[in-house]
This record gives C-alpha cells, structure tokens and sequence, in this order.
C-alpha cells in the first residue's frame, strides 16, 4: 500500500458566472520515504496539490488518502514548507520554532530540547535567543525547516521554499534539506519550476501540464543520482542526459498547446 495517493483528483475553482478547471483527473502514489517532485509551468496546479494534500482545500472530485485514510481522518501531522518563511517579527527565533507545538498543547521541556539540537543541526544554535530580523534570507528559510519539522511530521510539502534566495545559498540549502529528510527517513513532495532542483533532490519527477493541470510524464531520477547530495548531482554525467529530456519534455507540450491555440484561432475565424 502506498503512504500517499492521489486517485482521479480534480479540482474546480468557482465564479459566480463561470468556473475553471485547476486539475483534471490526477492520479499518483508516493512511497513512505520517498521524495517526489512536481515540475511544471506557473498555472498548472502543483501548488493545488498540495494544498489538498494538506486538507486545506476539498478536491472537487477524486479522493486523497494517507496511509489508506482519507485526509480529514489522518492523525497524521502533515509539514507544510512555503516560499516566504513567515516568521513572527516580535517572536525570538526558538519562540517561533516552538509555535507548532504551543498550538497543539505539546510545548515540553523535551520538546524544547529537541528545537534547539534541530537548531544546532542547522547551524543556528546560536541564534535561538535573536529575533528573525537580524537574519539573513537563507538563515531565516533553516528557522522555518525547524519549526516544520519539530512537529514530527510524516510527511513534508515543500512550495518553492528556495526560490526567494539566492544561488549560492539555494544549493547549500538543497544539501541540507535533502540530508535532514533522509536521516529522519520523511516522506516529502516538491513544488518547483527549477530542473535543477528537481533532479537534484527527488526520486521521481512528476512533469505536469497547464490548463488544466495535469500530469503527463513521469521521470525515475537515476539511483546513482539519489545516492549523491544535490550539490555534486550537478556534476554527474547521468544529470545532464536527464535534464536534457525533462527539457525536450517540456519544449514538446509548449508546442502542442500552441497548435492547440493556433486551431481555435483559425476555427473561429
């Protein structure tokens, strides 16, 4: 049985006149452990997915399980990792981290404990006792992995949570994540427009089309790859001959939608 899946989802966002179709029968499975990528253009839907996943919002159609329950019937804690890092100004960085955990009543002094040995793992021990803005962009981003993961959670959704930094601080960051997740052997799901990023971190690459959103190609990322950190991913051989078809994947649906659009042009005129 797989740990997550997604059977025939679609999703409808309504109007009072019209409505628009955000997903259209999206089926996947995701292994416990595993890491998966959604890959795609703005529009397509990957963020949509995780939300539901997440039991933000309701599917319209379709049914999403964890474990082999639905969403709202999971005790499983589910982290949700976004682009902007929303950390409480007025909060010292380890009151911030232990937001989760005040709000579900399990703030401890073994809960405590454990932020601050995830803090030192991040290289922030020494900043528990500051407050966010005296950080800088990529040392706020390792404040909020911590506050996702000291809640323990099964399953880690990760929105672009690296595409607001720059490059260089960008790849140290993949490294970590990447190292954290395998050592607490977490389930994860990765929203990105980067190649890069997607092969770099993930097992498997969901490529998705837009309007409405769909999956159409899936890529296993060589085990070679996977056994490497994201950094020296980069320089291996294999890398380059995946990049160049997740490429040629995406440049094939481009042209498509544009004879798609191209025909109802010339059908209406």
């Amino acid at each position: 049985m797989s740990f997550l899946t997604l059977e025939h989802v679609s999703h409808h966002y309504f109007s009072k006149k019209s409505y628009t179709k955000a997903l259209e029968d999206i089926s996947l499975s995701v292994k416990d452990g595993e890491f998966v990528a959604l890959l795609g253009p703005s529009g397509c839907g990957k963020s949509t997915i995780l939300s539901i996943i997440a039991g933000i919002i309701k599917q319209t159609t379709g049914e999403v399980l964890l474990e082999g329950k639905p969403v709202p019937e999971s005790e499983l804690a589910i982290g949700y990792m976004l682009q902007q890092d929303y950390l409480f100004p007025w909060k010292t960085i380890i009151e911030n981290v232990l937001i989760g955990p005040k709000i579900g009543h399990k703030k401890t002094n073994d809960i405590k404990e454990k932020a601050l040995e995830l803090l030192e793992e991040v290289g922030l021990a020494n900043v528990a006792d500051a407050y966010p803005g005296s950080l800088s962009g990529g040392m706020r981003q390792r404040v909020a992995l911590v506050r996702t993961l000291i809640t323990n959670p099964k399953i880690l959704l990760l929105d672009e949570p690296f595409s607001a930094l720059d490059y260089q601080t960008k790849l140290k960051l993949e490294d970590l994540v990447s190292e954290l997740l395998r050592s607490y052997q977490k389930t994860a799901v990765l929203v990105t427009h980067d190649i890069g990023e997607a092969i770099s971190m993930s097992d498997r690459i969901l490529l998705m089309n837009a309007n409405p959103g769909s999956i159409t190609t899936v890529f296993e990322v060589p085990i070679e790859l996977r056994n490497e950190k994201p950094f020296f991913v980069r320089r291996h051989p294999k890398y380059q001959l995946l990049f160049d078809k997740i490429w040629e994947a995406l440049n094939k649906e481009d042209a498509t939608k544009e004879k798609v659009v191209q025909d109802q042009h010339e059908t209406e005129i």
